[in-house]
């Protein structure tokens, strides 16, 4: 099995590939080229997943092997835990459920026998009725789905399918992509959500002075000033379920709702705190940022006819990198949509080298002109007078949080309908912490 490393120079090989399709002389990839350039990066992305998976899981055996570890069973007769001790046995079932049988020890396998086996024949049964349908099924094979009563439980969408008859320990999730707000910015925790001044001080045109010998030196005082947070509540809305879905799900629902309810709110506050307006709601990033450049297009450097309206180009990444003071620049980002960084991608230098470089080292981001970048999908993208691309250091956003998501159990409100309802609320505001010197910049495209 290659290692970390060949993995990421075989990357960067088949990057290197896919960038030599790109036309040097400003002329427009031809359909053939950009159906092979675009091949090539749908596997240099599927790549950087598996080796990202493969870096974690190496981080994740570090951290293990650091840590003590019990002895492992030794063959022959031992004490081992109380055969009725409920505690043990789920925690055998978890084990067996998530890792498998290559988990459990030989006395451990032995205590599992009857799970194992049974659920070995409720696969092979089920297999047999996804062939056949039921009433053309083996008759033990019949019998073992039997085994399971009926659950009769509503609507397949709404709820139903959480009810398998024993044989489906997954959940098939619809997925889609926002944005990583949460993880690029400053997270501050506070215990209650008064109004909380965040003191700031602009002392940038301030400097000192020659004096002579004798001679009162002026007073000049320093600017300070304030960032007031709030605390905006958010909600991931109402999930009434039935207590029929509760009693017979396979799945533990509260923990799945909760599971939801993060992926909710996660999906509004990153949206809030890209583009949020402020006064009503928290101050997005983009809003909060200070204006760069106006794109040129990526035809500057190449006598092309792609406008800095439709269009971004090499010229207009080290403008926007050079509108920023250079002790901004330490640790900054690009932030921008996906849909243009495949644009970003195709851009060469006026030397006729790629902006956009993979990472190589082990845990190395990808970079662009030497900075790296997060994904946000709640930027806009590339059109007329749109704000696309910011850059700065991303941590100078600070997102205010009061406590953690709070999940309500709601047993009495729906009680004669017969049913549970659950819902969230959480606490957070966000504002970029500019005092006066403006620390991220956007790129705006040209009005046409």
């Amino acid at each position: 099995m290659p290692t970390i490393r060949e993995l990421r120079e075989a990357r960067a090989a088949k990057v290197a590939k896919a960038q030599a399709l790109l036309p040097t002389n400003g002329s427009p990839m031809t359909p053939e080229a950009r159906q092979q350039f675009d091949a090539i990066f749908q596997e240099v992305d599927a790549d950087l997943e598996i080796i990202t998976r493969m870096e974690r899981a190496s981080e994740a055996d570090r951290e293990t092997r650091e840590t003590t570890r019990p002895p492992e069973e030794q063959p022959g007769p031992q004490a081992s835990a109380a055969p009725s001790d409920p505690d043990h046995h789920a925690q055998l079932v978890r084990r067996w459920l998530v890792r498998g049988e290559d988990s459990l020890t030989v006395s451990e396998r032995a205590a599992m026998a009857p799970f194992i086996e049974r659920d070995r024949k409720h696969r092979i049964a089920f297999r047999d009725y996804l062939r056949n349908g039921f009433q053309d099924m083996k008759v033990e094979n019949r019998a073992v789905l039997q085994e399971f009563r009926d659950m009769g439980v509503g609507t397949g969408n709404l709820g139903g399918f959480f009810v398998p008859q024993g044989f489906v320990y997954d959940i098939e999730e619809a997925l889609k992509y926002y944005g990583n707000m949460l993880g690029v910015a400053q997270i501050m925790d506070t215990a209650t959500g008064n109004p909380l001044p965040y003191p700031t001080d602009n002392d940038v045109t301030n400097t000192g002075a020659l004096v002579g010998e004798g001679v009162q030196v002026t007073t000049l005082d320093v600017s300070i000033g304030h960032i007031v947070f709030g605390a905006f509540k958010f909600t991931t809305n109402m999930v009434k379920v039935s207590l029929e879905l509760l009693q017979d799900s396979a799945f533990d629902m509260e923990s799945y709702l909760k599971n939801k309810f993060a992926i909710r709110l996660g999906r509004i506050l990153n949206t809030k705190f890209t583009v949020g307006a402020g006064t009503t709601e928290p101050m997005g990033i983009l809003t909060a940022a200070t204006a760069g450049p106006t794109a040129v297009g990526s035809s500057a450097n190449t006598g092309g006819t792609e406008t800095g309206g439709t269009s971004i180009g090499y010229v207009d990444l080290v403008e926007l990198e050079h509108s920023l003071d250079p002790l901004y620049r330490r640790g900054a980002k690009f932030m921008f949509h996906d849909n243009t960084l495949r644009k970003i991608k195709e851009l060469l230098d006026k030397y006729g080298h790629p902006l956009w470089v993979p990472g190589v080292a082990t845990n190395a981001p990808d970079t662009i002109l030497g900075y790296p970048y997060s994904i946000n999908n709640d930027m806009p993208t590339i059109a007329l007078n749109a704000k696309t691309v910011i850059f700065g250091p991303l941590d100078k956003y600070l997102i205010r949080r009061v406590k953690e998501l709070a999940v309500l159990r709601l047993v009495e409100r729906f009680a004669d309908y017969g049913q549970v309802a659950f819902l969230g609320f959480a606490r957070y505001d966000g504002n970029l912490l500019d005092a006066g010197t403006h620390p991220v910049k956007y790129l705006v495209q040209a009005a046409a």
